[in-house]
């Protein structure tokens, strides 16, 4: 049933609320530290574990796939907004982690690019593949025009 994937997610969530409110207390900040992505962790587990043992059917998986596509990316944006909000009123040093953390993802993206080799390059269109990527081209130039 759809509500036994929803009831996953509920579970998931509250959890990695209540964990991220006990790492913020333990940390010493007044604030929910990683509660959501902790909460997404836990519910990546849970549903892997239980496709194993085969007790999460198609239905359950449709809940978790409509509430993530409608509830988590608003939680993350309400979490991130907030994350903003303090970082600005909590001074330059918060200014500069944040400065920081920025520029060390972009400079790693060439590094982590390169993880892993060449791989090697895609076998070339069948015949109907390459017909079907002609008819599909006029109808795009139709539409630019």
């Amino acid at each position: 049933m759809v509500l036994y994937g929803v009831a996953a997610l509920a579970v998931c969530m509250l959890t990695g609320t209540l964990v991220g409110e006990y790492l913020g207390g333990a940390l010493g900040v007044d604030a929910n530290v990683g509660g959501v992505g902790f909460a997404m962790i836990m519910l990546v587990f849970a549903t892997h574990w239980l496709r194993q043992k085969g007790k999460f059917p198609e239905a359950s998986e449709q809940g978790v796939l409509f509430w993530s596509a409608m509830y988590i990316p608003i939680v993350i944006a309400m979490a991130s907004t907030q994350n903003v909000y303090k970082a600005v009123t909590g001074g330059p040093m918060a200014l500069l982690a944040g400065l920081v953390a920025l520029v060390a993802g972009f400079a790693l993206v060439p590094v982590i690019a390169r993880i892993g080799g060449r791989g090697e390059p895609l076998p070339p269109l069948s015949e109907v593949e390459t017909a079907a990527q002609s008819e599909a081209e006029p109808a795009t130039e139709k539409q630019a025009v």
